[in-house]
């Protein structure tokens, strides 16, 4: 892969339209998740029991599960494969990757390196569909009694319809489904690192990560600091453009479907009083661009605030105490990734127990990282993918009695 980098960026470029930066940013990504898991194979460790028998001991081995489905998202076309696909390799697991039907070179490209690289056919296996087929292709791994562990990235809502199929089989199953990610930033924070840490969380891949900051709560002491610094930042930093040219830091939204639900969002919420600091509509440039996208005076009665936008919309939500701010970051049914900025040290641990998600970021935009494990709580999935902890995804573990002795 790093000898490929370039070619497999504009690959992910060519697809998504991601710009080609970020998606070199991928690629590294990506390899890091291989190299992680080709360690964490030497360290798939069972035990030895001493029961309370005298002559019996108990043996714990940890075998692989089986043939496992990788169903992934257009957003992230190599990193999503590499991060499941590595941690089941390394456990013993073969693999059917299902690519999403946006962005389904990648996923090729992958399997031809990794047919290079000396895996074995059969191993790594890609089943390319059609939007038209996906449905029916999805249906088939989970219920398919060869297959024995299903792993999704995706939305709750076909995260759900999955698991559905999977119970009949009583399938191992992972899955990374939606967001709508909190970032509060309270009267304590440096503003300005906490702008920082907007740009990052929000903008990368134009808002289409899982969690990209949705949902922005700043407390009334510096709400009008901070919106001021975050439109100035905006306007600064932000390019749109074809993904292929110097300088472009945003990219096309995936299909027309996701512009027309930012477009929603923006006027559902000025429908209800929120005002366009900056954006706020379809880019000159046509096609499935949009303007990044800054709303103050947003309420929690929007939808850009209770539902997941997917897009570069900023909708900035002004509260009081610390216990409003938590109560309006945990009233939703998901909880993947939640940010915050405080210099206050006992705020700080307070509001981190208290975040109803699976992976805080405390002064920090950027969370995601190999060694870490990633995955969220309520609706957001199942498990935990990278880290020390991914791997074990793709294991059973299995007791031995070993008696008479």
């Amino acid at each position: 892969m790093i000898q490929n980098k370039d070619d497999l960026a504009k690959i992910i470029t060519a697809e998504s339209g991601k710009p080609l930066k970020e998606a070199q940013g991928e690629i590294l990504y990506s390899a890091l998740f291989l190299e992680w898991f080709s360690e964490e194979a030497r360290r798939i460790y069972g035990d030895i029991i001493y029961t309370s028998a005298k002559d019996k001991r108990g043996l714990v081995l940890k075998q692989p599960v089986g043939v496992a489905a990788i169903i992934t998202p257009w957003n992230f076309p190599s990193a999503m494969i590499t991060r499941k696909v590595g941690a089941a390799l390394a456990a013993g697991c073969t693999v059917v990757v299902k690519p999403a039907e946006d962005t389904p070179y990648s996923a090729l490209a992958l399997a031809q390196l990794a047919n290079q690289a000396g895996i074995p056919p059969g191993v790594y296996n890609v089943l390319p569909c059609s939007r038209t087929k996906a449905k029916e292709v999805g249906e088939v791994l989970c219920t398919d009694p060869l297959v024995s562990k299903i792993s999704f990235t995706g939305s709750t809502a076909t995260g759900k319809i999955l698991l559905h199929h999977a119970a009949n089989s009583v399938k191992r199953v992972s899955m990374e489904l939606g967001g709508l990610a909190p970032f509060i930033v309270f009267d304590s924070a440096d503003v300005d690192q906490a702008v920082a840490g907007a740009m990052a969380s929000k903008f990368r891949n134009a808002g289409q990560t899982c969690v990209c900051a949705n949902r922005f709560l700043v407390q009334r002491g510096i709400y009008d600091s901070f919106v001021k610094k975050f439109a100035e930042a905006m306007q600064r930093s932000l390019r749109v453009g074809n993904g292929f040219e110097e300088g472009t830091t945003q990219g096309p939204l995936i299909n027309e479907k996701a512009v027309e639900k930012v477009e929603k969002h923006v006027n559902d919420a000025v429908a209800k009083g929120a005002t366009v600091v900056t954006g706020g509509k379809r880019h000159p440039s046509g096609g499935n661009f949009f303007e990044p996208t800054l709303l103050s005076n947003a309420t929690t009665d929007m939808l850009c605030i209770t539902e997941e936008t997917f897009g570069p919309l900023a909708p900035v939500v002004k509260f009081d105490k610390e216990e409003e701010a938590i109560a309006i970051a945990n009233a939703v049914n998901v909880g993947l990734a939640g940010y915050f900025y405080s210099q206050d040290p006992a705020q700080i641990w307070r509001v981190a127990e208290q975040l109803e998600v699976g992976m805080v970021g405390v002064n920090e935009g950027l969370i995601s990282s190999v060694e870490c494990p990633f995955g969220g709580v309520k609706q957001s999935g199942l498990g935990r993918e990278g880290s020390k902890y991914g791997i074990d995804e793709y294991l059973e573990v299995k007791y031995v009695c070993y008696g008479g002795l």
